[in-house]
């Protein structure tokens, strides 16, 4: 049997805290970077010197102290995991780490996780498309990977929906299934396709069997081809594959006795083209016992001379 379909891992959602502390540093470090990105030179003369940049250390040193002098401590919140730099601004947590949110991304295409769920496999992350691609257990039939329930049957791994008759595409039910060369078939076709066939019936034998003949044979089936009897005596005779008990076997091979109606199986005496027991080779008038030669027949029946020529001379 199958076993029962489970459910394979499910993603994981990053948690990026959400303080009024960050959203006022984000808020900040946007004006900021918009304050850098203004020309320096502007307002000055021609070949007057411009006046040195302030460097960011001393911008974030000022902007530190400007928000500790407002209650706000704006201490970094951690080293990145992907670059190693110290996160100011907006900080996201996954896998136990830090990150700045551009940089939690997807181990093998790049691609941005942000809110988004993510799988982990060995400490990294992965989208939802590459981790199912690259890691989940792959049905036996489609051979597309599995990403909700999975069934194992077969030392394979199979969707739930994909499971069925080799033959007839069938899902399996309490009936479970049959396997043939690594392939699962439903009962009805399995017998039907590789279960031996009786000799008599030709329907596929399940239980109980007999074999004879080169074959076998459900119990109830071997009988004789004949009369349909079946053999008490547990002997039969076999004529062109059939089995038959001694009676209809003996007429078929023209070996009855004319006398008595039984089978011949010793001493024979052929007359007329018919076969007799020796003790049944008799005058039908007088019943004395025939010899070979010194018989008359007439109207299909054997006399001796003396009675044939006193009947009918």
């Amino acid at each position: 049997l199958p076993s029962s379909p489970t459910q394979v891992p499910q993603p994981l959602l990053p948690s990026p805290p959400t303080t009024v502390a960050a959203q006022q540093l984000d808020e900040l470090l946007a004006d900021l970077g918009h304050m850098q990105s203004k020309p320096a030179t502007a307002g000055l003369g021609a070949g007057e010197p411009a006046e040195p940049k302030p460097s960011l250390d001393n911008m974030l040193g000022s902007l530190t102290r400007d928000l500790q002098e407002l209650g706000i401590t704006a201490t970094p919140a951690g080293a990145c995991a992907a670059c190693r730099k110290p996160i100011a601004g907006k900080v996201l947590t996954a896998l136990g780490k830090t990150w700045h949110p551009e940089h939690f991304a997807c181990a093998c295409c790049g691609q941005e996780l942000g809110g988004r769920p993510f799988f982990e496999r060995g400490g990294r992350a992965y989208c939802e498309e590459d981790y199912h691609q690259a890691f989940s257990p792959r049905c036996a039939y489609c051979a597309g990977p599995i990403r909700e329930k999975v069934l194992t049957a077969l030392d394979q791994t199979w969707h739930p929906e994909h499971f069925f008759c080799a033959h007839c595409g069938k899902v399996f039910g309490d009936d479970g299934f049959h396997e043939q060369s690594g392939k699962p078939y439903c009962r009805q076709d399995f017998l039907a396709m590789f279960a031996p066939k009786c000799q008599g019936c030709e329907h596929p034998v399940t239980d109980n069997y007999l074999s004879a003949l080169q074959g076998v044979w459900h119990p109830e089936c071997f009988v004789c081809a004949e009369c349909l009897s079946s053999f008490t005596s547990g002997s039969f005779f076999e004529m062109e594959g059939r089995p038959y008990c001694e009676l209809h076997f003996h007429q078929r091979q023209g070996s009855i006795c004319h006398g008595c109606g039984r089978p011949v199986t010793g001493r024979c005496v052929t007359a007329a083209g018919r076969k007799y027991h020796p003790e049944h080779f008799i005058c039908a008038y007088c019943l004395g016992q025939l010899q070979k030669g010194t018989f008359r027949e007439h109207g299909d029946k054997m006399y001796c001379r003396t009675c044939h020529d006193k009947l009918f001379l």
